[in-house]
């Protein structure tokens, strides 16, 4: 295949955007007054406004015509049929599969083992070793087992069930574990164990702690009520002392940081029911549907996707915020951080040859307005250039009076302040008609650069259905972005190599093998916790 950088398609998207280098944001806003109608996009009552990125209207065809030399249909094809396009692993990608109407055999015989579960959970016909009903579930896993359940039991708390209390541990830092099991009581808690293979070194470690907290007060014979595992290990799950018929199966076919759709998604199930765990994945289906059969201009994931391309790319923009007008939102863009990051963090192509081109932009984020009294000084006047990316609800999730227009509020001016700035000409305006007046010295300081690049979404409020559908909407840009840079967006051998190292150190911190074979820096280090 040819690569993408020696596309006619390519050559002439880098002579237009040579031709917009140094046309200001202000300014291309002066010129057309349509510029929000020609470049914002409708989905069902979802808004994409793009008209703030440093694009015109016709950069958007020619980034169309990236698409087409990429040939992500023929990989969407790919997709779709099982075929293994995560190459370095020999897998399949089909967490798209999850969501199928109707799903196949074996993807319908978990859901209902997990639909029997939250029933059985939800009336109190689970019931502990004491023969106490649950009131808190511990959900134990780390990266992909952790991030997705995490942040949409976050985002989806206005639809929890009220009577359970769902709680995340990741880190292996005792710390994390311990700060949740202070306020629960062994007889009323289960635990869910999130390990493909059960080997996990973090997931493992709290494992056995909860494990060990478990039996101190109830012996072990309360293992088997107290745990449940979602994982396909299932003679190692038995050694733990889980009953097998407990464990909830998920494939090789999903990666980890996809695979909220599955079984993983049982501590989510648990916290909001599940019928409404169903309509997260109707959510989600309809984006498929969306992204599948749309053209990449009517495309909110295609879209996404070129303008990401085109900021890293064209405009070389190395980073770039999530900004969710949500606290509800407020995990989404440490979530992205791991879909994004661990997806197109990478520099070596299909072929074993570097992309030649910049990938992913260094993601962060935090939710407005908080940020704005954290960060956005920087955006504002810390003379880097970078995007962001706003989200925002039209109705409140939960509707005290007077919060939400202020939210939108601040949304909105922040978008708007980031692209138009501050001459100082305005600054000294502003200073002379206050009053009293201001002295003119302060000009300087309340000039703003402007011209950074920014997108709204607009979605209409936060439930299950549109929060499946988000989530869908940034894995298809995922995989659109992988096809465009002729990436495996779906292996992550970045974060195997610390693991590897990790586990030669364990046994010489520990003092059960003698330091050697390490550089002098980490040899003094484990010198120094030793001693």
């Amino acid at each position: 295949m040819t690569p993408i950088l020696n596309t006619p398609a390519w050559k002439h998207a880098e002579r237009h955007a040579h031709g917009l280098r140094d046309v200001h944001l202000r300014e291309m806003f002066a010129r057309d007054a349509t510029r929000f109608q020609r470049l914002s996009v409708r989905w069902d009552d979802w808004l994409l406004d793009l008209s703030k990125q440093r694009i015109l209207p016709e950069t958007l065809p020619l980034l169309a015509d990236l698409w087409q030399a990429a040939d992500v249909p023929g990989w969407i094809a790919k997709m779709r049929a099982g075929e293994p396009i995560n190459h370095t692993e020999g897998r399949a990608v089909l967490h798209v599969a999850l969501r199928e109407e109707p799903p196949r055999a074996e993807v319908a015989t978990v859901l209902a083992e997990m639909r029997a579960f939250c029933s059985a959970v939800h009336s109190g016909r689970w019931r502990g070793a004491t023969g106490e009903p649950v009131f808190d579930v511990v959900n134990i896993g780390i990266g992909g087992s952790d991030l997705g359940p995490r942040m949409a039991t976050q985002a989806l708390a206005a639809h929890r069930v009220p009577q359970l209390r769902v709680h995340y541990v990741a880190n292996v830092d005792g710390a994390d574990l311990a700060a949740v099991l202070a306020d629960l009581s062994p007889r009323t808690t289960l635990f869910i164990i999130a390990s493909k293979t059960f080997t996990t070194q973090e997931t493992m470690q709290n494992a056995c702690s909860a494990r060990h907290w478990l039996t101190a007060a109830l012996g072990e014979a309360a293992v088997a009520r107290h745990f449940v595992a979602v994982s396909t290990a299932l003679d190692k799950v038995a050694a733990f002392g889980i009953d097998p018929a407990n464990a909830f199966a998920f494939w090789d076919w999903v990666g980890g940081r996809f695979s909220l759709w599955s079984a993983i998604g049982l501590p989510l199930a648990l916290a909001i029911g599940f019928d409404k765990f169903g309509q997260l994945l109707a959510g989600a289906r309809a984006m498929d549907e969306h992204f599948f059969g749309a053209p990449p201009l009517e495309n909110l994931p295609a879209l996404l996707a070129l303008v990401e391309l085109w900021n890293a790319d064209f405009l070389v923009l190395q980073t770039r915020a999530v900004l969710p007008y949500s606290q509800s939102l407020g995990l989404l863009p440490r979530y992205l951080q791991q879909l994004e990051m661990e997806s197109l963090g990478k520099q070596i192509d299909r072929a074993g040859k570097p992309v030649g081109c910049p990938t992913l932009p260094i993601l962060w984020g935090e939710p407005g307005t908080n940020g704005q009294h954290a960060f956005y000084q920087l955006l504002h006047q810390g003379g880097r250039a970078l995007s962001c990316e706003f989200i925002a609800c039209q109705e409140a999730n939960f509707p005290l009076p007077g919060h939400h227009a202020k939210l939108l509020a601040n949304c909105f001016a922040q978008s708007a302040a980031l692209m138009k700035g501050k001459t100082e000409e305005e600054a000294r305006a502003e200073l002379a008609a206050a009053d009293p007046p201001a002295p003119s010295f302060l000009a300087p300081y309340k000039i703003f650069p402007g011209n950074q690049p920014s997108t709204t979404l607009l979605l209409p409020r936060l439930d299950p259905h549109t929060l499946g559908a988000l989530i869908a909407l940034y894995e298809h840009k995922v995989f659109t972005l992988g096809v465009l840079w002729h990436l495996d967006a779906f292996d992550q051998w970045g974060v195997e190599y610390g693991k590897q190292i990790a586990n030669s150190l364990l046994p010489m911190i520990e003092g059960k093998a003698p330091v050697a074979g390490v550089d002098s820096s980490t040899a003094g280090l484990i010198a120094a916790v030793r001693s």
